[in-house]
């Protein structure tokens, strides 16, 4: 053995020799490369404050000095802003770096003298600045003054410890392996290392902890690739396992009712425990213009169709915006007021919010910066700093709001998606007892997409501050997971599917929403007067029947729509005068362009191409765009014989849901975009690329001439799915997932103090 190391020693000498002096040009390297980008970002922000601050000093505007020098206050890194004078005197400096003042700097008057810029390190206290000084001349080179611009670069000197550390670990490593390997090759035993690995991969798989077995295999590759395989076998089990988890939890057996879940909750939790926190109201009152006076009405939210039989069921408050212009009319002073109107079951606490919050925390950075970011629908996201002191300031306000009902005991806070990422943070700052569970609507991108947010840090930190987090499916859990892994120092356990930081645990789980039993009912009951008289009032009668329904957003693919119905009839005209698509489109978030813009769009195709194959009795497309109640949209789902859901993204979409729900009799067919939730649980409707039109226009005659019996089949599988994971399953589910991890952490604590 000692001639072996002795034999590989210069060897190991040499490579050390000629790693460390590739270190060393390494870091120097690093070194020129992050000084020249200092100096680069000093020089531009003194050429940026040069114009102005010529005009200060020609025209001794000292108010402006000031201003001047705290302009660029937020720029990364920056330290401070001076402003001198021709003789070297300070007219305005940075308040938050006045110390500097103090300091010796004999370099001024060499720079006034030379009329030349200057860059260089300087000692300040006890740590490093970097200084740029630019001279500031007159065209008729008169000495004016100069502006000088101090960096901080600690982090320069913190980068180079990091890669000094990193070449050394890297070259302790090299050099350990060389040395084994060598080892291993003097001593002409290759096989050893494949049979360890082997043995590893044996122990890994079936979880062994006693010593490695024996394997008399003799083709040790051929096992090594085959353990390989049955590692990812079992991975993938335990991918499907986690989706599969929330589900299994509580057995199905049984429907889930609103009674169901009302004991089940008073029994994990007590009465009135759940608070529920969302950007839209459940109810909102509005002035009627036509009577004259203010009605109750439930806005058109996804959210509100999943939350409110939850809370109707269980009881609790529901913390929310007051934006109904009529609100403050029926709150008292605590800005409270029971609801439903004519059946109080729980508590609505509205918070106000001013134009000003609205428009930078609701249409702006929730809107056009986290809606766009998370659909990827190639509209792209708009991040202003403005709006997201306003969203932070609105995360407060409902954070407060929040604190103010919580009761001393435990309780639940259940937040409601994008608009809310920092809310539990703050609600766990100052209760750390409270379960705090945030569950997210819509699609969560992948990690590249989703590190353009400038603010991704703080948006993560605050989600991660909850104890679990929901979404639609699994897919979008990996995608947050994945992005957590990319973003942040943290430790996935990908067993628990949870995501371990700053000693907090997190838990990222699927649950698939769905709706409650409000559509269930027989339609036939309901609803045959109203569809009799949308039949006779639109002309409907003989025809073949289909309905979107959606608010105006270019995520739900309104347009590809209406495009694949114009290829349709273009393909299949015997279906002219036979066919109505009939749209029902809630006008939304219309102070946003992009809204705007597609409104106008909208319009323009559907007159296009009604105007192309209308006669003198009939059109294809039938365009309502009026915001529709829950009651008003049933018996147009009871007349539809076809549903067409072609959203280009979606988490979940409960419309295609509530048609299902809605059709009792069997009798329709559901088209919905492979791109949504929906289509990982409704498997039986028709399922479409909608950016395929050619291919989305043949699955519209595919939808209709689906023979009877096949219909009713699909159908009765689409119900019963929906039967069996309704709403009040969904939400026991993820109350038994927080009560489940509460009491683990009780026993944690309980093993610890022991």
């Amino acid at each position: 053995m000692r001639k072996i190391l002795l034999w590989i020693l210069p060897v190991l000498i040499i490579v050390a020799t000629a790693f460390l002096i590739f270190g060393v040009l390494q870091v120097r390297l690093e070194e020129h490369k992050l000084m020249d980008e200092l100096q680069r970002k000093a020089k531009a922000v003194a050429e940026s404050m040069e114009l102005s601050a010529k005009y200060i000093l020609l025209h001794d505007d000292l108010e402006n000095a000031a201003a001047l020098v705290e302009k660029f206050q937020t720029r990364e890194r920056l330290q401070g802003c001076v402003l001198y004078d021709k003789e070297g005197r300070i007219l305005a400096i940075t308040e938050r770096f006045a110390d500097w003042r103090e300091r010796e700097k004999p370099y001024i008057a060499d720079v006034l003298v030379k009329k030349e810029p200057r860059g260089e390190l300087e000692q300040f206290k006890d740590y490093t600045v970097y200084s740029y000084t630019l001279p500031l001349i007159t065209d008729k080179n008169v000495e004016l003054g100069l502006v000088e611009v101090i960096y901080d670069t600690s982090y320069v000197f913190a980068a180079l410890t990091d890669l000094w550390k990193r070449i050394n670990v890297t070259l302790i490593i090299l050099v350990f392996c060389i040395l084994i390997i060598s080892i291993f090759i003097q001593r002409q035993i290759f096989i050893v290392p494949v049979q360890r690995l082997t043995e590893w991969f044996t122990h890994f798989q079936k979880g062994e902890t006693d010593e490695m077995h024996t394997i008399r295999d003799s083709d040790e590759l051929g096992k090594l690739a085959s353990e390989v395989e049955q590692v990812a076998l079992n991975l993938r089990v335990a991918r499907r396992a986690m989706s599969d988890e929330a589900s299994e939890r509580i057995k199905k057996d049984d429907i889930w009712t609103e009674q169901k879940l009302r004991d089940f909750i008073h029994a994990k939790l007590g009465e009135n425990a759940l608070f529920v926190v969302s950007n839209r109201e459940p109810y909102m009152h509005v002035m009627d213009e036509s009577l004259g006076k203010p009605k109750c009405i439930r806005p058109a939210s996804g959210v509100v169709t999943a939350i409110n039989p939850i809370l109707y069921a269980c009881g609790g408050v529901w913390v929310a915006h007051g934006s109904g212009n009529a609100d403050w009319k029926f709150t008292n002073s605590k800005n409270k007021l029971g609801v439903p109107p004519d059946d109080n079951r729980y508590i609505l606490k509205r918070v106000w919010l001013n134009k000003e919050e609205e428009e930078g925390y609701y249409y702006g950075f929730s809107n056009e910066g986290l809606w766009p970011l998370c659909h990827i629908t190639y509209t792209r996201p708009i991040f202003k700093e403005a709006d997201w002191q306003m969203y932070k300031k609105v995360n407060q306000k409902f954070a407060d709001s929040v604190l103010e009902e919580l009761p001393k005991q435990s309780s639940l806070v259940f937040i409601q998606d994008y608009h809310f990422t920092l809310l539990g943070k703050m609600i766990k700052e100052k209760r750390p007892d409270t379960i705090v569970a945030l569950f997210w609507h819509i699609p969560w991108p992948n990690h590249e997409v989703f590190s353009i947010c400038p603010y991704q840090q703080e948006i993560l930190d605050g989600m991660l501050a909850c104890d679990i987090i929901g979404f639609h499916v699994q897919n979008h859990c990996n995608n947050f997971l994945e992005t957590a892994n990319r973003l942040l120092e943290c430790r996935i356990d990908t067993e628990r599917s949870s995501v371990i930081r700053l000693g907090k645990e997190t838990f990222i789980k699927p649950f698939p929403i769905s709706i409650d039993t409000y559509f269930n009912g027989d339609a036939g009951d309901d609803t045959a007067g109203d569809v009799d008289k949308i039949r006779e009032e639109y002309q409907l009668k003989d025809k073949m029947i289909a309905v979107g329904v959606e608010r105006i957003d270019y995520t739900k693919g309104i347009l590809e729509r209406i495009l694949a119905i114009d290829r349709f009839l273009e393909k299949y005209p015997q279906y002219k005068d036979k066919f109505i698509f009939i749209q029902l489109a809630a006008p939304s978030r219309t102070h946003i362009k992009r809204y705007h813009d597609l409104t106008g769009e909208i319009d323009e195709l559907v007159e296009k191409t009604n105007w192309k194959y209308a006669t003198a009795s009939w059109k294809p497309i039938l365009y309502l765009k009026r915001y529709f109640s829950a009651d008003e949209i049933k018996p147009y789902y009871a007349l539809a014989d076809l549903c067409i859901v072609s959203s280009l993204h979606d988490g979940m979409n409960l419309v295609a849901k509530e048609y299902v729900a809605a059709k009792s009799d069997l009798n329709g067919s559901l088209i919905l975009s492979r791109f949504t939730g929906a289509a990982r649980e409704l498997t039986d409707a028709v399922l479409i690329n909608p950016y395929s039109i050619e291919d989305f226009a043949d699955n519209i005659k595919f939808a209709i001439e689906i023979p009877p019996d096949e219909k009713k089949r699909r159908m009765r599988n689409m119900r019963k799915s929906i039967q069996e994971n309704n709403i009040y399953r969904w939400a026991g589910t993820i109350v038994s997932e927080l009560t489940s991890l509460r009491k683990e952490e009780l026993s944690a604590s309980a093993r610890n103090k022991g």
